[in-house]
């Protein structure tokens, strides 16, 4: 009489939990970084309005040194705890942002720094990222 096989073996069970061992071994850290990096997206996008006024203030004033000051030729005043994960925004000389993440959820006070510079058109800015996401690679 023939036997009717009923189950798995142990060997096939244990090819399985391996292979699923290997799967989360790639898959969580990659969505680890991918949550930091959306996370970081909320400080990145909290320097737009400082850096519009930067260039605001260039067009208008056509001296990038006059730009810098919060408070002063449309530059919004220094901001802490703006937002979730955003702890501060800051401008300082020559209209240079600077954005700190909070060190929550993931993020450990990770900065951004928008460095901006004169652009080959009339009156227009290049800005340079620059600051410690850039060396954990979330920004």
């Amino acid at each position: 009489m023939r036997k009717i096989q009923q189950g798995f073996t142990l060997i096939e069970l244990m090819i399985v939990v391996a292979i699923i061992g290997i799967l989360a071994a790639i898959a969580v850290p990659q969505y680890q970084q991918y949550t930091k990096k959306s996370k970081f997206t909320e400080v990145t996008q909290a320097t737009s309005p400082y850096k519009l006024a930067v260039e605001a203030c260039y067009q208008d004033t056509g001296v990038l040194g006059s730009c810098g000051t919060p408070g002063s030729n449309g530059i919004p005043s220094n901001a802490t705890s703006n937002g979730k994960f955003v702890a501060s925004v800051t401008t300082g000389n020559n209209g240079v942002v600077t954005a700190t993440a909070a060190s929550t959820n993931g993020l450990s006070g990770e900065t951004i720094i928008f460095m901006p510079a004169p652009g080959s058109g009339s009156n227009l800015l290049d800005w340079t990222k620059s600051g410690t996401c850039v060396s954990a690679g979330i920004c």
